[in-house]
């Protein structure tokens, strides 16, 4: 029997305004996009933004349903929209945001396990990384180098056979 740590190394800036112009960008088109989340049971509003390698920004935001398996998250809003509007286009980068209608959200928003997974497909599709970008309402903004860096061990093709 053998021990294994798991461990990344994620940039931590203090606030937004510590961005470089591109992240910032791409966060502003995050926090645009989660004020049209359509939220009426949880009231966390959720935006994403995907840069893809052309230079497109793509959009989402969850999406609730009173059946909640049927609602969706945000960066599978995002990323599958990509996906189909931009079909064969690597996926540079994903900005995460959230805000609450009930709280001020002042830790950086994770993506849940199932979206985790859906952005590990991607990024296993592609063959290079995809950077996340995580932020809350107020506070420090979390920038992760790989989805496999917050999804270590992730599920993939390879299993299947």
């Amino acid at each position: 029997m053998r021990k294994q740590t798991i461990s990344f190394e994620m940039t931590v800036f203090d606030d937004f305004d510590d961005l470089s112009a591109e992240d910032q960008k791409l966060m502003k088109a995050a926090v645009a996009s989660r004020q049209n989340a359509y939220a009426p049971y949880s009231n966390f509003l959720v935006g994403a933004s995907v840069l893809l390698e052309n230079g497109e920004i793509v959009i989402g935001n969850n999406q609730e349903n009173a059946s909640y398996p049927s609602g969706l998250c945000a960066e599978r809003v995002a990323v599958f929209y990509a996906g189909a509007k931009y079909p064969g286009v690597p996926i540079k980068a994903i900005a995460i945001t959230a805000t609450s209608e009930k709280y001020v959200v002042k830790e950086a928003a994770a993506p849940c396990g199932n979206c985790r997974q859906a952005i590990s497909e991607y990024e296993q599709k592609q063959e290079n990384p995809i950077q996340l970008m995580l932020m809350g309402e107020t506070g420090e903004v979390l920038k992760c180098n790989s989805i496999g860096d917050i999804l270590p061990l992730a599920f993939g093709k390879s299993f299947l056979g």
